[in-house]
């Protein structure tokens, strides 16, 4: 989650075929999205072989917070492992039961934001907003690599962006990176959360938002380097 990066699905199931204990699990929160875009499609390449994957409503899709859901090849194995016994739970073995698949017995409806999104967005919709999103990613790299002092620490393949800043007085590079991010945050501009990458400081910034735009990314951008320049 921090760099963006995906790991070679066929590979890994190359690599654990034929153990009878083994299970896949893609965590895809942002990343399984990449899917509905034809251009991005080859980054989750062999995700089919996995026994389970788990993504994020919350992110690309603008809905509540709490907003998650997996997908289970085997949904057995998912019911055993989150269902709950007790005399007074009534259990239907011939229909499903939401709450014995999650953690949580009782819930909101989530599903009903979930689906409003996908119906408001459609496939089409969902595909325009995580390109534009990945696109306005590689802006801000654009932006920020320009600058004298900035490192971007990954490769941007995706919608995150690590960023580093090397301290104008020489001295220590991780504070002085956290401190730029303490400064744009109180700024104002934009919201971006801080992360250690590799035994290093980073800016973590993550493009996911349906409403942002290439305004945005450049008001952004000035506003950071604003901050390093203080």
């Amino acid at each position: 989650m921090n760099s963006g990066a995906f790991d070679p699905a066929d590979a890994v199931a190359d690599a654990v075929a034929g153990h009878p204990n083994a299970w896949i699990r893609v965590d895809g929160a942002f990343g399984l999205w990449a899917n509905v875009s034809p251009s991005l499609r080859y980054l989750v390449a062999g995700v089919g072989h996995a026994d389970s994957w788990a993504t994020d409503a919350h992110k690309w899709l603008n809905v509540g917070y709490d907003c998650g859901f997996v997908a289970v090849r085997d949904a057995i194995a998912q019911r055993a492992a989150m269902s709950t016994r007790a005399p007074y739970l009534m259990q239907d073995h011939d229909q499903r039961d939401g709450w014995e698949f999650v953690l949580d017995s009782s819930r909101r409806a989530r599903v009903f934001t979930v689906y409003a999104a996908l119906r408001s967005l459609g496939r089409n919709g969902v595909r325009k907003m995580v390109e534009r999103c990945c696109r306005l990613a590689r802006r801000m790299v654009e932006r920020l690599g320009a600058a004298d002092g900035v490192e971007i620490m990954n490769e941007v393949v995706l919608n995150q962006v690590l960023v580093r800043f090397t301290a104008p007085d020489g001295s220590d590079d991780d504070a002085f990176t956290r401190d730029v991010m303490t400064r744009v945050q109180d700024g104002g501009v934009a919201w971006m959360g801080g992360t250690t990458w590799q035994g290093r400081a980073a800016i973590r910034i993550s493009v996911s938002n349906w409403s942002t735009t290439e305004a945005d990314i450049d008001r952004t951008a000035d506003a950071i380097l604003r901050a390093a320049a203080r």
